[in-house]
């Protein structure tokens, strides 16, 4: 088989026999009349109005929709973390919907800063129910949506320009009779399948019902431009975004809406780049929950910014409550690898994130030193970790955990974090290879408790070689009792140091041992010390633990003489 022409000698990849030619690209159905881009050029430097739409369009897509105690208590959480305008129900389309719209006022649950939205269709009878359904709230926004798009105008509703013209028309001034004069109420128009309608028709449909609404600075009404099925590149949205922005009547009456789903996966892209477009509003879910690939993921996106230096507006400051919450009242499970929610996203296993990892804790502790100021005050640079964990609840606990991947940066941070035991650099390796020989058999992770008991089996336990009493004898002697095996010994040695006095008396049990290394530190019950020596020829590690410093470093060379001789 030979390569076609049109495609270069590195790519292998060959036709996939799928019937890709049933679908049109975007440009074949709807042209977006883009002359000039200024979104490129822009910075995303301020939080746009967040608008939740869990209760309404998440809970429809769901197979067990919320009942009203699920329903508040996500509605509690909202309001909790911060969200000011809050999309509560479609009150004509169920019971439940509507019962709980009634709920939120017979129990005075909508504090006085925040703001509830209904959604309505645009039929008379149903928009009489929706505002039903809102009498007695100290506030409330009105929503009324129409698909406007041309597969949707020939398809499903059979309408031409002119029908779907006049039937919006027709809802929205008996949506303004409804409301009378009471300016507590305003209202919100959705062309649904925005980015597949043409853009002159929907610049007609908005600035006709800013015009009919008599929308005015102080009483703005709500555009909102769905990408109802994602349809194209991220840019592509933007574009669309932007053309309305520029050309809407009444801008500064008109607060631009947007609410991406994710079809293609790039709900989250499509937001940033609306806003950089001119969009002052964004609607979406926690979490991305909604039809088909869902709704455009509040959480990424605030957390987006908030990684940028920029106050999301909205409190993530304890996100497994956030979680735990929604995962109760959706009744679906977040995904471990979800941006900056999920069990996982702040943990590391491989042995070169754990070992950066490391590094950029150490460092961190010292910067924070330096510039005098705690630890969560100080300037976040630490590889691997977009955010501070402990921002959003995490401890680092779960930042660095140990497989069979894993490496001696790791282990070692997790020996030092949840142990006190702060092994030389040198010696990881050798630890490394003790915890490797343990995940590989297990096929499991080791938590930090097996870690430290396969450290502890591994240099603190008892070996053959016993030292039953032991004394320093002035400034560079030695004498002990050695048990090895079945022989006692009596031992005596001198050098320049204890240790070197230690090592120079084992050659009277035969034992060539050569002090290389030693390193120790404070633990809670006394020291703790690491020896690298050599034995007959071999360096080898060993450890202590005991209530002085210098009985911890005698411990470790008895460690590493007897894992010498254990092989």
């Amino acid at each position: 088989m030979t390569l076609t022409t049109d495609r270069p000698l590195w790519n292998p990849q060959r036709p996939s026999g799928m019937p890709y030619h049933r679908y049109r690209p975007f440009q074949e159905r709807v042209r977006v009349p883009v002359t000039t881009r200024d979104w490129p050029a822009a910075r995303l430097e301020r939080a746009p109005l967040w608008v939740p739409v869990d209760l309404r369009d998440g809970n429809q897509a769901l197979a067990e929709p919320m009942d009203t105690p699920r329903k508040r208590r996500f509605h509690d959480l909202l309001v909790s973390m911060g969200f000011k305008e809050i999309e509560v129900g479609y009150p004509s389309a169920s019971r439940a919907d509507f019962d709980f719209v009634r709920h939120l006022v017979t129990a005075d649950a909508v504090p006085d800063d925040v703001t509830p939205v209904v959604f309505t269709p645009a039929r008379r009878e149903l928009i009489d129910r929706t505002f039903e359904a809102i009498e007695g709230l100290p506030r409330a926004v009105v929503h009324l949506y129409m698909a406007t798009s041309p597969v949707w105008r020939d398809v499903v509703l059979r309408r031409d320009r002119g029908e779907v013209r006049r039937i919006l028309r027709e809802a929205a001034a008996h949506m303004a009779r409804r409301a009378g004069d009471a300016p507590h109420i305003r209202f919100q128009f959705s062309p649904e399948t925005y980015n597949l309608t043409e853009p002159d028709f929907v610049l007609e449909l908005c600035d006709a019902l800013t015009e009919l609404w008599d929308a005015s600075p102080d009483r703005p009404v709500t555009h909102n431009l769905p990408a109802t099925v994602e349809i194209a590149t991220p840019n592509v949205y933007a574009d669309q975004i932007e053309y309305v922005h520029r050309n809407l009547a009444r801008r500064d009456a008109v607060i631009l809406s947007v609410h991406p789903h994710n079809d293609r996966g790039t709900g989250v892209a499509c937001a940033e780049l609306a806003v950089l477009a001119g969009a002052q509003r964004v609607e979406g879910c926690l979490f991305g929950n909604g039809e088909r690939t869902g709704n455009v993921d509040l959480v990424t996106l605030a957390m987006n910014l908030y990684a940028q230096g920029v106050d999301p507006m909205v409190d993530f400051t304890d996100i497994d409550a956030v979680r735990e919450t929604v995962e109760h009242c959706n009744r679906l499970p977040v995904h471990p690898r979800h941006p900056y929610a999920g069990e996982l996203v702040y943990t590391a296993f491989s042995g070169t994130h754990q070992d950066a990892i490391s590094k950029g804790f150490d460092h961190h502790a010292r910067r924070a030193k330096e510039l005098g100021v705690p630890e969560a005050h100080a300037p976040w640079e630490v590889p691997y970790l977009p955010i501070d964990p402990a921002d959003v609840g995490r401890s680092y606990e779960a930042v660095i955990r140990v497989n069979s991947q894993s490496g001696k940066g790791g282990m070692a941070y997790l020996l030092r974090a949840h142990h006190g035991l702060d092994l030389p650099a040198r010696m990881r390796p050798d630890f490394s290879r003790v915890v490797q020989r343990a995940t590989d058999d297990s096929g499991r992770e080791a938590t930090p408790a097996e870690l430290y008991e396969l450290f502890r089996g591994s240099y603190l336990a008892p070996g053959e070689i016993r030292l039953d009493a032991w004394s320093v004898v002035g400034a560079d002697g030695f004498v002990c009792t050695l048990h090895t095996g079945e022989r006692t010994w009596d031992l005596q040695g001198t050098g320049p140091g204890p240790l070197t006095a230690f090592a120079d008396a084992l050659t009277g049990a035969g034992y060539a041992v050569e002090v290389l290394e030693v390193a120790e530190h404070p633990v809670a019950a006394g020291a703790a010390a690491y020896t690298e020596c050599r034995v007959n020829g071999t360096p080898v590690w060993g450890a202590g633990q005991a209530g002085s410093a210098l009985e911890a470093r005698v411990r470790a060379v008895l460690s590493a003489v007897n894992r010498a001789v254990a092989g």
